[in-house]
């Protein structure tokens, strides 16, 4: 087995919008980790895209047809998620064998050129049924209610036989042992309580002093948590993502920030995005009633349980003390601004909240481009292409 090749066919895609317009599933951050590092990590094996015949496929997407190669290839489902038990399930496939489970329908698949038929056509000689539990995300609100799992699973399988920087006297802490420091992190003065689940801290990431911390808990690479920060588990901060107020279950992807006070719970920021100060958001109804999600794939408003945040796409920002009603949906590139609580559905490329005024594309281009300046990078031709295939459909 050389490859890796991760497929959405049959995934839907479309059900884990607003975070799969600009991305892959298997590019999806739970836990510490994206899935496709998960996998890598388990596999020791690197990955490439199946050829999906949409605007997300590039040069290195790989087409299954005959003379792919000599190497042996395990094309896997993107939505679930790798376990210790599924991973040794995996490494007994013989090629041509399905992995399957009766609940979320096919894991992953073996093969080499010898079963490929034709372009995206396989032979399967054998399916095989997995009988342990298989994770799998197929609506984004799921992120944050299998965040805590995956923070532990992940936090298993990067400190496994690794050494923790030491933490420094100035900090309290509670249960030690499961609180994990990468190289370069910093943090002096800080309360860190792991007694319900651990606490990964990152390289390079910074928490300033008088911050409390509840495991589980991820502060990825580069992350800056600002003085008097509370986080309640159980919370990804991704790399490079900086926050501040009040935090609970919730999930920010990378380079987006939450950087002053406010709430916010049962949540999950794509990329680049940033909630102004004050931000806050509703995560449980007045009535304690279910939280229904807009799924905009089937047109229908989907139970997502008694809690619900905001669920916020690639790019998107928010201005000073906006208030997110409960169980709220925002697309990519929306610049947000309303008075009293906003709409609970925002389509790609609002502006304002009213959700008639559109974001001009080339204004919207230029402020990513600023805003990803402020961090020392540009916007680049591949994120451009995506983002103007993206508005042409809107």
């Amino acid at each position: 087995m050389q490859k890796i090749i991760f497929t959405e066919e049959y995934c839907r895609p479309e059900n884990l919008h607003p975070f799969t317009y600009t991305r892959h599933i298997q590019d999806i951050r739970i836990g510490i980790l994206t899935i496709r590092e998960k996998w890598e990590r388990y596999l020791k094996l690197t990955s490439a895209n199946k050829w999906e015949e949409n605007y997300l496929d590039d040069e290195q997407s790989v087409k299954i047809e005959k003379g792919i190669g000599k190497d042996d290839y395990l094309m896997v489902h993107a939505n679930v998620l790798p376990t210790k038990a599924i991973i040794s399930k995996i490494k007994k496939l013989n090629n041509g064998e399905f992995l399957t489970s009766g609940k979320e329908g096919g894991i992953a698949f073996k093969f080499s050129n010898k079963e490929v038929l034709g372009l995206h056509k396989i032979k399967i000689n054998k399916s095989v049924e997995a009988k342990e539990e298989v994770k799998a995300i197929h609506y984004p609100w799921q992120i944050t209610q299998m965040n805590d799992w995956a923070i532990r699973e992940d936090f298993t399988l990067i400190t496994a036989g690794r050494k923790s920087k030491p933490v420094s006297k100035t900090n309290k802490t509670i249960k030690p042992a499961q609180i994990f420091i990468e190289a370069g992190a910093k943090l002096e003065h800080c309360i860190l309580n792991a007694e319900d689940g651990p606490i990964y801290i990152g390289k390079n990431a910074l928490v300033m002093e008088g911050s409390l911390l509840r495991g589980p808990l991820a502060i990825c690479e580069g992350a800056v948590v600002k003085m008097g920060t509370k986080i309640y588990g159980a919370t990804t901060v991704g790399p490079f993502c900086t926050v501040a107020g009040e935090i609970k279950n919730t999930v920010l992807f990378a380079f987006s920030n939450k950087a002053h006070d406010g709430y916010l719970g049962d949540s999950v920021l794509g990329e680049w995005c940033n909630l102004g100060a004050g931000t806050s958001n509703s995560n449980v109804k007045n009535t304690a009633g279910e939280v229904k999600y807009w799924v905009d794939a089937d047109q229908k408003e989907i139970g997502a349980g008694f809690k619900g945040g905001l669920l916020m796409g690639d790019y998107s920002k928010a201005a000073i003390n906006t208030s997110f009603n409960t169980g709220t949906m925002v697309g990519i590139c929306c610049n947000v601004f309303a008075t009293g609580l906003t709409p609970k559905f925002m389509s790609n490329f609002c502006w304002g909240a009213d959700g008639i005024t559109k974001y001009k594309l080339d204004k919207a281009l230029t402020d990513i481009d600023n805003w990803k300046k402020l961090k020392g990078l540009t916007i680049s031709d591949r994120e451009k292409q995506i983002l103007t295939d993206i508005y042409k459909l809107f």
